[in-house]
């Protein structure tokens, strides 16, 4: 269990410090919307997301598009990692308490 507990270690601390390299972020779907669809008339970025509970849109110039692209990106990476991080903890987590219940067994 040791080896499997190291191994653990080191897969968070590698999750950490990619998540200390992500750049700006910023959460949301961006897509490009037109005002009048049957004439293709009038085209602009919007994005959208969620916020402590509250839904949010808003528009984005044309000069910020590419911005923008990376920032969501950089959040669905972070997201991801974040994911495989708790799920990397608890499994450390129930291997301490197995550890421990195995200990306090050979003790009685």
């Amino acid at each position: 269990m040791n080896k499997k507990s190291q191994k653990i270690e080191q897969e968070i601390a590698t999750i950490k410090k990619e998540m200390c390299e992500i750049g700006d972020m910023r959460p949301g779907s961006l897509t490009k919307q037109m005002r009048k669809a049957k004439e293709k008339y009038g085209a602009y970025w919007q994005l959208s997301y969620t916020y402590r509970g509250k839904g949010r849109t808003g528009y984005i110039r044309e000069e910020c598009v590419d911005q923008v692209k990376a920032e969501t990106v950089n959040y669905k990476k972070y997201k991801k990692l974040a994911d495989k991080l708790i799920k990397l903890s608890i499994e450390k987590s129930c291997l301490k308490m197995e550890l421990v219940k195995k200990e306090s067994a050979g003790l009685k």
